[in-house]
């Protein structure tokens, strides 16, 4: 049996204890970050979460060992490649996700990395006086030439391609140029939380269109439970209006008189009367005409006078004309 050194032994053990410490456990790659820009991201995120970085295969009998006391936490082997890092945080693991992405900055190239991107050299003005630099830019395909004093792009081109290896050469131009390349940072390859293995693709959301899509649901399913009367604490008060509001308006069209309908009725049947009375203006007694005098408008349009004067004259050409009598008579049955 090969003898297994003692540190390695108390390595394992060690990441067993973290990993059984916080119900979140994430793996995270590391690749491809400096370790100073590594120490400031790990001093920055030291009050949200621990970071531990070991081997790959201390990490495997670790996550074996603790995970016959933490359900489908070994799950997470499927996930364990490259230059990883251990975390443990009490952050769901959306959350987790989130905090990490910020930690992601740009680097230059110093050559040989895979582009993450297309590299593109726009069309412009550089910094640069007229110098070497005009023909170490065209060496590795920027079109650059002097132009009124200065070494000038002459026009947009993509340098390298996403997938593409970045040289030594480009990587130096790049440099001068100012362009950052690179994107580094903690990338979240899966984390754990209570049994279930969540993958960065899952885990990646647009926060805007979440919550648009948060507040349209809201807003169908208030509808929905308005529509179909379906009583909560958030529809009980509009469903309640609304009834007394058709209520109070089946009441007043059908003359059902309640506490809350006999003044409305009252004011509608006095506006009606006064109406009424005012085309016979002659056959009223002096309180009616002096109700319907202050009840009337001050003035009327003289075209408006004019087509009531029409109106009524049509009127009486079609009805049977009815003595003064015989008005007054009608006026006092239906008053009283």
């Amino acid at each position: 049996m090969a003898h297994v050194a003692d540190w390695k032994i108390k390595e394992v053990d060690d990441l067993a204890e973290i990993l059984g410490s916080r119900p979140v456990v994430g793996l995270v790659k590391i690749e491809g970050i400096p370790s100073a820009q590594f120490q400031i991201m790990r001093a920055n995120l030291r009050d949200r979460m621990t970071i531990r970085v070991s081997k790959n295969q201390l990490i495997l009998r670790a996550i074996e060992k603790a995970g016959g006391d933490v359900k489908g936490l070994a799950q997470l082997l499927d996930h364990l490649e490259g230059q990883t890092g251990i975390i443990t945080t009490d952050l769901n693991p959306f959350k987790l996700n989130k905090v990490l992405g910020q930690t992601k900055t740009r680097m230059t190239a110093k050559g040989g990395e895979t582009a993450p991107e297309d590299i593109i050299i726009k069309k412009g003005d550089t910094p640069f006086p007229p110098g070497p630099i005009v023909g170490e830019l065209q060496q590795v395909g920027i079109p650059a030439a002097i132009d009124q004093g200065k070494v000038t792009i002459k026009k947009t081109v993509t340098v390298v391609e996403k997938g593409e290896i970045i040289s030594p050469e480009l990587a130096a131009a790049l440099s001068r140029l100012e362009i950052e390349p690179l994107e580094v940072g903690l990338i979240l390859r899966a984390a754990y939380e209570d049994g279930l293995i969540f993958t960065s693709d899952v885990l990646t959301i647009d926060d805007a269109a979440f919550l648009g899509d948060l507040q349209r649901a809201g807003a169908s399913a208030y509808n929905l439970a308005m529509n179909t009367t379906y009583i909560t604490p958030v529809t009980v008060l509009p469903l309640l209006a609304k009834a007394r509001a058709e209520a109070m308006n089946l009441a007043l069209n059908a003359g059902v008189i309640t506490p809350d309908t006999v003044k409305v009725l009252l004011s509608k049947a006095r506006g009606e009367m006064l109406s009424l009375a005012s085309r016979i203006p002659d056959a009223l007694p002096d309180e009616l005409k002096a109700t319907i005098s202050s009840s009337a408008p001050a003035a009327a349009p003289a075209a408006e006078q004019k087509e009531e004067a029409s109106s009524a004259d049509e009127e009486e050409e079609e009805e049977e004309e009815v003595s003064e009598e015989e008005a007054a008579a009608g006026l006092g049955a239906l008053f009283g």
